[in-house]
């Protein structure tokens, strides 16, 4: 049975292969407890597919941005090509605010992390959990890794 171990900050996880996801999962969880207005996380690969979502006790915000995160996630990578087009270099993270809900994206290669919050939340505490969340991908991308590794001859 493959062992993987990780530590960075707060995440600490030393776990089988099976156990990773949900130790990430609670992570999340706690994580959207602890940030006022914060409403959802998702992490998704380039092209949309869901890796791990957290959501409020009761699941749906009716926001309908939980329900779309591949059009969220490629939405992103489109405008990230654009802003790179006008020499603004690649891009890190993408704002956005609609109606009474703001969008935080972070590009955490080769995946998009999502944030849906309340448009009054922090943003700049949204923007400051970059890192935090970076580590969360890279956990995810070495476990694939791994995997990877395993299955190949």
């Amino acid at each position: 049975m493959l062992k993987f171990h990780w530590s960075t900050g707060d995440l600490q996880v030393s776990l089988d292969r099976s156990l990773i996801v949900m130790e990430l999962q609670t992570y999340l969880d706690k994580l959207l407890t602890r940030i006022d207005g914060l409403k959802t996380i998702t992490i998704t690969d380039r092209e949309g597919v869901t890796l791990l979502t957290a959501t409020p006790e009761g699941g749906s915000l009716g926001t309908g941005f939980e329900t779309q995160p591949a059009l969220l996630s490629t939405t992103f990578a489109v405008v990230s090509e654009q802003a790179s087009k006008l020499g603004l270099k690649k891009n890190k993270s993408i704002v956005s605010v609609f109606g009474s809900h703001q969008v935080v994206q972070f590009n955490h290669a080769p995946f998009v992390t999502t944030l849906v919050a309340d448009v009054d939340a922090n943003t700049g505490i949204l923007l400051d959990l970059n890192n935090e969340l970076r580590d969360v991908t890279d956990v995810i991308a070495t476990a694939l890794q791994e995997r990877q590794n395993v299955t190949t001859p």
